[in-house]
């Protein structure tokens, strides 16, 4: 269960705390949707839905309190040697300079 801060009770928020080593992953129906509802309400964006490479549509936001949510969408399954691939070709990518293909 996520609350409000109650320090009487000792229970702390994140932010009372300076961060938290907690993540808490949501599967949804549609994380494009969950994530617009949950940067409306307050969220902070931290990473804007993206496909990726083992087979689900994620995204990440911290809510005002401070706790971090990974939302997510599966998409496909992904062969463990396709995922091996993939994320080969993504790391490839981040490693080239900026400007070139």
């Amino acid at each position: 269960m996520l609350s409000d801060e109650f320090p009487e009770m000792k229970r702390r928020s994140p932010q009372s705390l300076g961060g938290t080593p907690v993540r808490l992953f949501l599967y949804v129906p549609d994380v494009d949707a969950t994530f617009r509802e949950a940067t409306g309400a307050g969220a902070k964006a931290e990473q804007a839905p993206q496909d990726m490479f083992w087979g689900d549509r994620y995204a990440r936001v911290t809510d005002p309190f401070g706790h971090g949510w990974d939302l997510a969408t599966h998409k496909e399954d992904v062969s463990p040697d396709e995922m091996k691939r993939r994320m080969e070709e993504m790391s490839s990518k981040r490693a080239q300079p900026a400007g070139k293909p």
